[in-house]
């Protein structure tokens, strides 16, 4: 499938399967034939990059947003912009649609997480807490909690009708880029910059496990090495090397 003109940052299947929705660093969400590859629409309106989207439950509407600090509501029939929501002061990193396709929650680098009524258009509440850029949220599948997570290094658990932050949970060691939950909604998974997944218990906020490839050289043990900079040595820490030259 090719048509964009620079970087893509984001795609979203259809309900349904048979429509594929990118976006990216050219400012235009594309929809695409999933079964021919041909491209349908080109939504533009967006005044820079597009980071997220997210089809509404029942395929009618496509959500996405970016660095223009909105988030646009297309019509997927006609391709048609209905609607711009506007309020974040700060690049929109993250978009879900609730379960029930009644709220669209919104994380953004002002901090905040917004939720906003489909129907109406409107703002019901945002969501204070994070102390840096929100990057991902999930709604869990009974749509009562929402999980967010971003560059302060926590996934934080809202209860979606009251706004009140249930949970916050701080084992990842570097800024957080995604958060899913599984399809029974009892584990959360959040993948970090520090190399690491971690499976959590939605339950509880606790860690369950910690998932991590191996690195290159992982546990060489590099003490009393001769012939490597320090620039080297830290590279090869970095690569799961163990000890000083």
């Amino acid at each position: 499938m090719k048509g964009h003109t620079n970087w893509v940052r984001a795609v979203a299947f259809h309900p349904a399967g048979k429509i594929l929705a990118s976006g990216g660093e050219d400012h235009v969400v594309r929809l695409w034939s999933v079964e021919t590859g041909q491209e349908l629409f080109t939504l533009e309106g967006h005044g820079s990059w597009i980071r997220a989207l997210a089809f509404h439950p029942d395929g009618t509407l496509l959500a996405s947003a970016g660095d223009d600090h909105t988030i646009r509501l297309w019509q997927v029939e006609s391709g048609r912009c209905l609607a711009t929501l506007e309020g974040h002061t700060g690049r929109v990193r993250g978009i879900a649609i609730s379960p029930d396709g009644k709220l669209i929650a919104s994380g953004s680098e002002d901090q905040t997480v917004r939720l906003w009524q489909v129907s109406t258009r409107r703002c019901l509440s945002t969501l204070f807490g994070h102390t840096d850029r929100v990057r991902s949220i999930a709604f869990r599948p009974d749509g009562v909690v929402l999980a967010s997570a971003g560059d302060d290094q926590t996934v934080r658990l809202w209860n979606v009708a009251s706004g009140q932050c249930l949970k916050v949970m701080r084992e990842h060691s570097n800024r957080i880029r995604s958060v899913s939950f599984s399809s029974d909604g009892l584990v959360l998974a959040s993948g970090s910059d520090d190399g690491t997944i971690k499976l959590w218990g939605e339950q509880t906020g606790r860690c369950l496990t910690t998932l991590m490839s191996e690195r290159p050289y992982e546990g060489m043990d590099i003490t009393g090495v001769t012939g490597l900079t320090e620039a080297q040595q830290v590279a090869l820490r970095a690569l799961g090397a163990i000890g000083s030259a």
